[in-house]
């Protein structure tokens, strides 16, 4: 036998959500038209990052395929190819990524890639809007996820235009190619 409690109290607290949300102002998200910012640390869709001169940050480690928990990246690595008249660098680093391709439809943008990346080739940008109709469509290849050129940027390839090496880029030392002159050591007594 049910209580008095339990025949009429119960019920009228199991509408008190209802009763309480009926006379409020509904608010209506305005989403294809009106898009609300992201946060400042927002994980949307991945971005393979270049140096100011154009050439590509990412070296072709797989290091971010390695890190990678969903397994939805793929990297193959190639090595540059100098040829005499300095073209055919993509990179500035012994090698390059020639096949680089995330597969939306596995990323659980987690963002260990990012964080696996020696180079910062790899960044998340705050793009979120990754849903397709074509299963085909979610994987993204290189050419989906460079960073477009910027002004003073040249396509690669083309031969190393901030220094005379490799370093002089990780280091953010920058030198006209045929420069010769020292670049102070720092840290060095």
């Amino acid at each position: 036998m049910a209580t008095i409690k339990e025949q009429f109290w119960d019920p009228i607290a199991g509408f008190g959500v209802t009763f309480r949300t009926m006379f409020k102002k509904v608010v209506t998200e305005q989403y294809p038209f009106e898009k609300q910012p992201t946060a400042p640390r927002f994980h949307g869709r991945h971005q393979l990052n270049r140096w100011p001169d154009g050439l590509e940050k990412c070296i072709g480690c797989e290091l971010c395929a390695w890190a990678c928990p969903a397994d939805a990246i793929y990297v193959e690595g190639a090595s540059n190819v100098d040829l005499p008249d300095g073209s055919g660098r993509y990179s500035p680093g012994e090698r390059y990524g020639r096949v680089y391709q995330i597969n939306y439809l596995r990323c659980i943008l987690c963002g260990l890639c990012i964080e696996a990346c020696p180079t910062r080739a790899l960044t998340m940008t705050n793009e979120y809007e990754l849903a397709d109709d074509n299963r085909a469509d979610l994987i993204y290849e290189k050419s989906d996820l460079l960073a477009p050129l910027l002004p003073g940027m040249e396509q690669p390839p083309h031969a190393m235009l901030l220094g005379s090496d490799e370093g002089d880029y990780y280091r953010g030392t920058t030198r006209a190619p045929g420069d010769t002159s020292e670049v102070g050591s720092e840290g060095t007594a």
